[in-house]
């Protein structure tokens, strides 16, 4: 859970050698690849700063001209250098490791606390509708968590009476290969833990069934994205960054769908849908202002919804995010805006979401809900001058985050509510202290959390909580430290808004920090590992990301998690499915290794880009158009990869 990853791996410095030379003068065909950029040097993109919305966004995507002739390439150095890793521990001298076990850099796992008597105790249920100033008492848990441990074999130690005799070079090999088998057979795989050399080792298995811990086969429903003949891709189109207004350095561009005829994507002030293929546009809303934020969810007739400013911000008069705004993606068209007002002033809002038919926007100022398709108002959420509703978590089910209770004395109550009526159905209170969580999932509903500002790297996230949303009693509570997940939640304004995770099966799939790559001196990998949401342990379930490649769950897929593999220096980026029960992976597009393409992949970051995958098509974009960084370097607003 740490900052936007750096540019590709670089590998080492050689004279007279280096990667095939891009050949120059040679006009390539857009079925097969963009046109060759000129080789200007990628910038990385800034980050915005941690756990409050960003003053100064992340560097727009700006790299190689991809309408330019191809010139000729430079060699190796490309890339910049990670920082070298911390050196990680030896691994265990014997047993020896199964020829295919993984390497260094599995996360460590603290021991879980002790909970005290009578911690986690359920209470009283919620009645009654929003407005009506009565919660229960659910209370809050920790129980433990931790790895599933691996079982090894004890290696035979020769025995005899009299002399008992060394054992000789040939019998030691045999017994070692011995071993081995056995490792291999028992699905159990050692390595040594990464991170801060604290003296601990940590073990996982990796297949196989462990009943205590939740099992690590379950079970998968399969997936609606299917494998191509040739996942090989091409670039379908890309879309440079639209001119920012006068006086203005930065602006929002949050928000893009894909549905089964239209890439919709925000531009400055509108809303384009493309042609999935080609990158023609089919039409556009415009808006007197920038989109602040959007929702992520589509309705099954192609309906989303955003929030955007009444005019075009200046410095002079920045503009508030006041306005709602229901969008059909299949028609083209705004259904209907809407703003709300606490007392005499309207709502300023900083999150917005979909449940059913209901739309729904919140901020620390208030918040509102409205039908998708007519723009009914339906409920308002009642303040005071303890309570409010943060913001809202939609998909399946609605969820509250309703703040009560003054700074650091803080309570949070999740509230599962009915989407029509903002009738309170169960309710969880968290321990007081807990600033902001975020919405992982509804259904099983999931918060994130940095218990006591614990987490300690701007992830946003410490402790994962599963909450039974009919009863409001917590579940389990999953302990997910920054130094070992790569995760990262909003919380603060964004809810809903998180990265490297997914949530289904009842289990919660997250990216680990990156470590040293096993085989490679200058790379980096990382692995994607599985919690059960009922007993709060890890699966054993684990998918690599391979050497030099880091792997980030996206969403769920039927009961399959799709996952993005950004590449190394030489290669491009993959699509993969991981089955929800074997947790093998099968590639569904693989990017050109292409330098001038690579290049711009590596611009849209999975933390901080928007990344969407459907039917054999990915479609990276930007949440910012910006004037920072390189002015003479081409910068899109988004790129598309197909392979059809």
């Amino acid at each position: 859970m740490t900052q936007p990853p750096p540019p590709p791996n670089q590998p080492p410095q050689q004279p007279g050698f280096g990667p095939p030379q891009d050949p120059a003068g040679q006009q390539p065909e857009q079925s097969q690849q963009p046109e060759q950029p000129s080789s200007q040097q990628p910038e990385q993109p800034s980050q915005p700063p941690a756990q409050q919305p960003p003053a100064q966004p992340p560097t727009m995507v700006d790299g190689p001209d991809l309408g330019k002739a191809p010139q000729p390439q430079p060699g190796y150095g490309y890339p910049q250098a990670p920082q070298p890793p911390q050196t990680p521990p030896a691994a265990p001298a014997a047993p020896p490791a199964a020829p295919q076990g993984p390497g260094y850099g599995y996360p460590q796992q603290p021991q879980p606390p002790q909970p005290p008597v009578g911690y986690g105790y359920p209470g009283q249920q919620p009645s009654g509708p929003y407005g009506q100033p009565q919660y229960g008492q659910p209370g809050y848990g920790q129980p433990g968590y931790g790895y599933p441990q691996a079982t090894v074999p004890t290696p035979p130690q020769p025995g005899g009476t009299g002399g008992g005799r060394k054992i000789n070079a040939q019998l030691a090999i045999i017994v070692s290969a011995v071993v081995a088998i056995a490792l291999i057979i028992g699905g159990g795989v050692w390595y040594a833990s990464s991170g801060k050399d604290d003296g601990k080792k940590d073990t996982a298995k990796t297949g196989g069934k462990d009943p205590k811990n939740g099992g690590g086969g379950g079970t998968s429903s399969g997936g609606k994205e299917k494998a191509p003949a040739d996942p090989k891709s091409r670039v379908l189109f890309q879309l440079p960054q639209p001119k920012l207004p006068k006086g203005q350095d930065s602006i929002t561009t949050a928000g893009s769908w894909v549905t089964d005829t239209v890439y919709a994507k925000s531009g400055i002030a509108e809303i384009v849908g493309y042609d999935r293929d080609k990158g023609t546009k089919l039409w556009t809303i415009d808006l007197p202002g920038p989109v602040c934020t959007a929702t992520h969810h589509v309705t099954e007739d192609g309906k989303t919804a955003i929030v955007y400013k009444p005019d075009m911000p200046t410095k002079a008069e920045p503009q508030s995010c006041t306005e709602v705004a229901a969008i059909d993606l299949k028609a083209g068209k705004k259904l209907w805006n809407k703003t709300a007002k606490t007392g005499t002033f309207p709502i300023r809002f900083s999150n917005v979401t979909i449940s059913g038919t209901t739309v729904a926007a919140g901020s620390t100022s208030g918040g509102a809900a409205w039908d998708i398709t007519s723009g009914k108002q339906l409920w308002a959420p009642k303040n005071s001058d303890s309570c409010y509703d943060a913001g809202y978590g939609g998909g399946p089910k609605m969820v509250a985050v309703r703040k009560c209770g003054s700074f650091k004395q803080r309570q949070l109550h999740i509230q599962t509510i009915d989407p029509k009526s903002g009738k309170v159905i169960s309710e969880y209170k968290m321990d007081e202290g807990i600033e902001y969580a975020a919405v992982v999932s509804t259904d099983p509903l999931v918060v994130a959390a940095d218990v006591n500002e614990s987490a300690g790297d701007g992830s946003g996230i410490s402790d994962f909580f599963s909450i039974d949303n009919k009863t409001g009693k917590l579940r389990e509570r999953i302990s997910a430290p920054g130094d070992d997940y790569a995760a990262k939640c909003d919380g603060i304004s964004e809810i809903e808004k998180c990265s490297g995770l997914a949530v289904g099966n009842d289990r919660l799939y997250i990216a680990t920090e990156e470590h040293e790559s096993g085989t490679s001196k200058y790379g980096e990998t990382n692995e994607i590992v599985a919690f059960d949401l009922g007993t709060g342990k890890q699966t054993g379930q684990r998918a690599d990301a391979g050497d030099d490649y880091t792997i980030t769950p996206l969403r769920m897929d039927g009961g399959n998690i799709l996952a993005y593999k950004r590449p190394p220096y030489d290669k491009g980026g993959q699509i993969v499915s991981i089955d929800g029960g074997t947790f093998k992976q099968t590639v569904l597009l693989e990017n050109p290794a292409t330098r001038s393409v690579r290049d711009v992949e590596t611009r849209f970051s999975p933390q901080y880009s928007e990344i969407l995958f459907s039917e054999g098509r990915l479609f990276m974009s930007s949440e910012y158009a910006s004037d920072f960084g390189s002015s003479d370097s081409k910068r899109y607003l988004a790129i598309a990869f197909g392979t059809n």
